[in-house]
């Protein structure tokens, strides 16, 4: 169970433990200060849980990357500025980050090309949510999706 919410604090992820979650989300964008961003990092992982750390950008995966055991990173394709969303996004960071990371692409995943275009980005996993809500057949979209190995 992940937590998505915007974590400020280390209340909010003792909340999240305390309520039962496996995990937390961890916004690069909103964690300025890196040494807050790591603690906040650190205060999850003491906690067993798991931070999916959230990137937009190469400034944001740079900092992420500079935080002791980062084990999962996602990459939001949607710019936070303008909401454009675009797969390059993931294409363009994925690169960066070390292949003995977990690496989530998130948003902007709408159809099994699309599943197959993060493979090709060696993509380890991919959050889906508004190709599901929007979609007319949900049962149908998720086999089509998971039709993919990733």
């Amino acid at each position: 169970l992940l937590l998505k919410d915007f974590i400020i604090n280390e209340s909010q992820i003792y909340e999240a433990r305390a309520n039962g979650a496996d995990a937390i989300l961890l916004i690069a964008a909103a964690l300025t200060d890196d040494k807050h961003f790591a603690d906040l990092h650190a205060c999850a992982l003491s906690l067993g849980l798991t931070a999916l750390v959230e990137v937009h950008d190469e400034s944001e995966t740079e900092r992420t990357l500079k935080i002791p055991n980062i084990q999962l990173i996602g990459i939001n394709n949607r710019n936070l500025a303008t909401f454009e969303v675009t797969l390059t996004t993931t294409e363009r960071l994925r690169p960066m980050i070390p292949s003995n990371i977990t690496v989530v692409a998130e948003s902007g995943i709408f159809t099994a090309q699309d599943v197959e275009r993060l493979e090709k980005a060696n993509i380890d996993a991919i959050l889906v949510g508004e190709a599901l809500v929007t979609s007319e057949d949900i049962p149908a979209k998720v086999r089509e999706l998971a039709s993919s190995n990733v």
